[in-house]
């Protein structure tokens, strides 16, 4: 039996041979083999066999390590090809990293193939489990039964020891109690947090935040989150936004330092630096503390190279840091990654004309680039083709690209829509429609989008007006599927460096 023919083995007929090989054995396996560590164990039945193989010959193994460290360092091409090979050859934990970066990507239908790769998995790894009952929990338009689903595979996860389990839980419970009518979500976490399960006090941060109580509850943030601190690197960002809420730069300055230093031991990930600095740069949670923030930024950007784009954002906000050049350079890096906030913050550039010449063609190239992965892309791309900046006003791109953003979350595409409607520019106007989205653009709750939607609501004869309420209604069933609480599921369930469902 050659090396080749051993790896293509049945992952049963492996482990039967390889009997004392472990899970994390099995998974590493080819990252010893291409390494030449590869040693005589008695337990090893099959491993001793490689020995017989020349290093030559094993050079091109695939190797998960590798694949592991690439991602480490954004090395997304690199770390899928290897992941790519490994769960060919029936790897479960390769399988998830390969998923894992099929839905980082945010390309639907890469994360169609993810579900189908967890799937894959989900029968012999907890991880996997976890992952797509993840998945399913944030996924539009997901039946009940996949709501039923997703809930048995994280509890089974649970229970078999997989952690970031609780937290998505939660979040199924809150966006759609009608699949679960006999679960209380408070009383749920508050059982949870009683049990004193780790991710308890998290879940009950984001209850917080799915309901718009946050900023009420800070003393019970920053209480779960100093002591979650030490394993759950998230609790920084949140740690961060309080003291900022609260102006206590002092208590912030120091929290800075701690995670500084947990960084340069690698505790902490990039990512997390990434997002505390953003927290810093944010004018709308308190005073701002946008030096530090660029500091932290140019520190982690060379090896991450999504803070390229977080720092070329920080000088969009704050001009007096640096120049037009200094930002062109860092959008430059970014999109030789292949960021897409890079390409939506440089169409931005080009769409208002701030530090560069206004330039729509420009800018719609750009936000081009951006679809499918920025939701604000589709919103500027509705904005251009609504304004007819390209020269005449083109309704019906308007609307699709509008209606995408607005089903996205974007709610500013709502007040956009209700005015391609009211206006009639480049269009017939269309009172009926126009309701619909100036109603729905009243969650904005700003002085324009009520006045409209009171506007357009008095305009309309009382047979309309019932029509008008009914599609009103087909709307908001729609919207519910595709709820803006997946972001903050999404900003809670980073775990590992990574960014994860």
């Amino acid at each position: 039996m050659t090396i080749i023919s051993l790896l293509k083995t049945p992952r049963i007929l492996w482990e039967r041979a390889c009997p004392r090989l472990d899970q994390r054995g099995l998974s590493e396996a080819p990252s010893r083999l291409n390494r030449g560590q590869a040693r005589s164990h008695s337990g090893y039945v099959v491993c001793s066999l490689a020995l017989a193989v020349s290093l030559a010959g094993c050079a091109g193994l695939p190797d998960q390590r590798l694949a592991n460290e690439a991602l480490k360092r954004g090395d997304t091409t690199l770390a899928a090809q290897n992941y790519q090979q490994l769960a060919d050859l029936g790897y479960s934990e390769a399988q998830v990293g390969l998923a894992d970066l099929q839905v980082d990507s945010r390309d639907p239908a890469q994360i169609k193939k993810a579900e189908a790769t967890y799937r894959a998995a989900a029968s012999v790894s907890p991880r996997a489990q976890a992952r797509l009952g993840r998945l399913l929990v944030a996924k539009p338009g997901a039946t009940e039964a996949e709501h039923q689903e997703a809930e048995a595979l994280l509890k089974k996860a649970s229970a078999n020891g997989e952690g970031n389990t609780l937290i998505p839980l939660a979040m199924l419970y809150l966006q759609y109690p009608h699949s679960f009518p006999n679960v209380n979500a408070q009383q749920q976490i508050s059982q949870w947090r009683a049990e004193g399960k780790p991710e308890a006090g998290l879940a009950q941060v984001l209850l917080y935040r799915t309901q718009g109580t946050y900023d009420q509850h800070l003393d019970d943030v920053e209480k779960v989150c100093k002591a979650a601190l030490n394993t759950t690197d998230i609790c920084y960002v949140e740690l961060a936004t309080v003291y900022q809420k609260r102006g206590q730069p002092e208590q912030q300055a120091e929290l800075i330092k701690q995670m500084q230093a947990a960084h340069s031991r690698g505790a902490v990930s990039a990512q997390r630096v990434d997002s505390v600095a953003r927290v810093l740069g944010d004018a709308s949670l308190g005073k701002t503390d946008e030096k530090t923030a660029q500091s932290l930024l140019e520190g982690i950007a060379p090896g991450y190279p999504a803070s390229w784009v977080s720092l070329a954002q920080l000088l969009y906000d704050f001009p007096e840091l640096g120049d037009v050049d200094a930002m062109m350079k860092y959008l430059d890096n970014g999109r030789a990654a292949d960021q897409p906030r890079a390409e939506l913050l440089l169409g931005k550039l080009y769409f208002e004309g701030k530090m560069v010449p206004a330039d729509a063609k420009v800018a719609e190239e750009h936000f081009k680039k951006a679809v499918g992965r920025e939701v604000a892309a589709d919103y500027y791309l509705g904005q251009i083709y609504r304004r007819g900046y390209l020269g005449k006003v083109y309704p019906q791109k308007a609307l699709d690209h509008l209606l995408t953003a607005a089903r996205n979350g974007q709610n500013s595409a709502d007040f956009a829509i209700a005015q391609l409607f009211s206006q009639g520019k480049g269009t017939r106007p269309d009172p009926v429609n126009a309701y619909v989205f100036s109603q729905l653009a009243k969650a904005q709750n700003t002085p324009q989008a009520n006045e409209l939607a009171q506007t357009i609501e008095a305009q309309l004869p009382p047979d309309r007006l019932a029509e008008a309420q009914r599609l009103l209604k087909q709307e908001q069933a729609i919207r519910s599927a595709v709820s803006s609480d997946t972001l903050e599921l999404h900003a809670l369930q980073e775990e590992d460096g990574e960014e994860s469902l």
